[in-house]
């Protein structure tokens, strides 16, 4: 489970609480949270809400060290094959089964 990615639509300009309320209705609610999860340094990901949150749900949350993508290499090439698959979904205005949020094997 932990390194199979979820996509899920969001807003540049949500908050952290937008982002927290939909990790949980998505991701959460319906499996089982990893021990440990790595994050990007997204002020989203480290307020003092998303470290509360954390310590709620009893996981490990690390950040990859800044400014060095090479430290998060599978989540680099995840967000690259995601970005080609959009990229071609809108050229040929392929029709989405599940808008709501798709996985990546």
């Amino acid at each position: 489970y932990s390194k199979n990615p979820i996509f899920l639509p969001c807003h540049k300009d949500d908050t952290t609480i937008d982002t927290a309320l939909l990790l949980w209705s998505r991701v959460i609610s319906h499996t089982e949270l990893s021990k440990k999860i790595i994050s990007d340094r997204d002020p989203r990901f480290t307020s003092e809400l998303w470290t509360k949150l954390h310590r709620l749900f009893g996981t490990k949350l690390s950040f990859s060290t800044a400014y060095h993508p090479q430290t998060n290499g599978l989540a680099e090439r995840i967000i690259q094959t995601l970005e080609d698959m959009i990229r071609r979904f809108c050229a040929y205005g392929l029709e989405s089964k599940d808008s709501d949020g798709f996985t990546h094997d």
